[in-house]
């Protein structure tokens, strides 16, 4: 089936047709159109710091070696995994080597990815010319501290491609953060339902009620060219109110004790977004008086982490103004498939989603914790990977998502469901991503143009 069948103009706002989620046409589209002229994340710059260190990304069919061949982001290679004498394989996972062997007739590679040794070269004569034994080339990139690759020799720069979103966090320094935690695993559903659910905070008031106790949960999202933004209406993920959605309270708490609360919440519940630091901070305002305003207690818990930062050597970006920390947002979907939140300076969560094989139903869900470290102090993460997620001993809010996302996946095949209904408001970059990928899928280079500028309010 042609790319035509999947006209762009069949996503609206409020509506997205459910084929793209499980048709094996729409996966095949995809397979040939998208993932392999499309950047996406292979690896951070922190598995890859010595020459030699390399790491294998998988996408479908392809196979892709990720290695540090010389110093700074020029040293840094990628090539596809495949020896070009049969295309065995020559690496799996990651580790560290001077040259890359083919297991099975002994070629050899330097990690520049040029050829060093054709066992009996002397057999090809003039048949093999000078680079033909090279391995073959990937684009790479890097920002934010990741390592981007795109397999078409023809695509857009990648500073280009991430923009607008890159101009609106480059302040943010997330080349400076480092693991926390590493976490994958396998969801039944299609990539794109899981992207889905980590681009919209539209669910927080049904699936994550605990939170609306420090939560105004009404959200805003907005079509960022071929990226999406959302943020809460009121421009930050700050604890400063119950959700309307609840009964009012017959006085105010003691606003230390709230945010405490929050503080051991996102602790507990999601084990990221919030370093230690900014935990001790929050107990600190005890030394407060009880009548201490909202925005009198915010301050000071703002400054407590950012001296806490810098006494402890892991400092903090420079120039993040107000109207900036605005414009960033909360939580960013990068197109086509990782999804980042950052409403704190010194911790993100990042997502990563990646189909599974040929099944449309199916896919690997990356879940990476980063934060600020002192240099030095950074932890040894082990990559861990649970074919079912219920084994990964996932915190209380990822565990209230995997619940539901493969009930979702099934109710798409629905006779009943014609399609999804998004929100023009709350969900309006969901619709945008499913339009902006049908028209990918048409034409790679067509998405190029960003559009005009969105509006600086909060109304999509």
């Amino acid at each position: 089936m042609s790319v035509s069948s999947f006209p762009p103009e069949a996503v609206r706002d409020d509506f997205v047709p459910k084929e793209d989620f499980f048709d094996r046409d729409f996966a095949r589209a995809e397979a040939e159109h998208l993932w392999p002229k499309v950047w996406q994340i292979a690896c951070r710059l922190e598995e890859i710091p010595k020459i030699g260190d390399y790491v294998v990304y998988e996408i479908l069919t392809d196979s892709i070696i990720v290695v540090r061949s010389g110093e700074g982001d020029a040293g840094v290679k990628a090539f596809h995994n495949a020896c070009p004498h049969r295309g065995t394989l020559l690496a799996e996972g990651c580790g560290h080597t001077k040259q890359f062997v083919c297991p099975f007739h002994g070629w050899r590679f330097a990690v520049d990815g040029s050829n060093v040794e054709v066992v009996d070269r002397h057999d090809w004569g003039a048949c093999l010319k000078e680079g033909d034994a090279d391995l073959a080339a990937v684009q790479v990139g890097t920002w934010g501290g990741w390592v981007w690759i795109n397999m078409d020799p023809e695509c857009q720069p990648l500073d280009q491609f991430l923009e607008p979103m890159k101009s609106r966090c480059d302040k943010m320094e997330f080349e400076k953060l480092r693991f926390s935690w590493y976490k994958s695993t396998i969801v039944e559903a299609n990539w794109k339902t899981v992207v889905e659910a980590f681009t919209e905070f539209y669910h927080v008031q049904t699936t994550h009620q605990q939170m609306l106790t420090y939560t105004k949960d009404y959200s805003t999202s907005r079509a960022m060219g071929r990226h999406g933004w959302m943020s809460y209406e009121f421009g930050t993920g700050l604890p400063i109110g119950r959700s309307a959605r609840l009964e009012p309270l017959a006085e105010e708490p003691d606003f230390r004790e709230y945010l405490y609360e929050y503080g051991k919440q996102f602790k507990n519940d999601l084990a990221a977004m919030q370093t230690e630091r900014a935990f001790q901070s929050i107990q600190a305002l005890r030394d407060l008086p009880a009548d201490a305003t909202p925005i009198e207690v915010l301050t000071k818990w703002g400054e407590g982490i950012y001296q806490r930062a810098i006494e402890s050597g892991a400092g903090w970006p420079e120039g993040l103004t107000p109207e900036y920390m605005a414009e960033t947002g909360f939580d960013w979907h990068v197109f086509p498939n990782t999804v980042f939140l950052h409403p704190a300076i010194e911790a993100v969560l990042w997502y990563r989603m990646r189909p599974y094989g040929d099944d449309p139903e199916k896919c690997y869900f990356d879940t990476w914790s980063l934060e600020r470290y002192p240099p030095g102090d950074e932890p040894q993460v082990e990559r861990e990977f649970h074919a079912d997620w219920r084994d990964g001993n996932y915190p209380l809010i990822y565990t209230q998502d995997f619940e539901n996302i493969p009930k979702v996946q099934k109710g798409l095949r629905s006779r009943g469901f014609k399609g999804g209904r998004t929100s023009p408001v709350q969900e309006r970059a969901i619709a945008n991503f499913h339009r902006r990928l049908r028209t990918f899928l048409q034409d790679s280079h067509a998405d190029d143009d960003l559009g005009p500028e969105p509006k600086r309010d909060s109304t999509p």
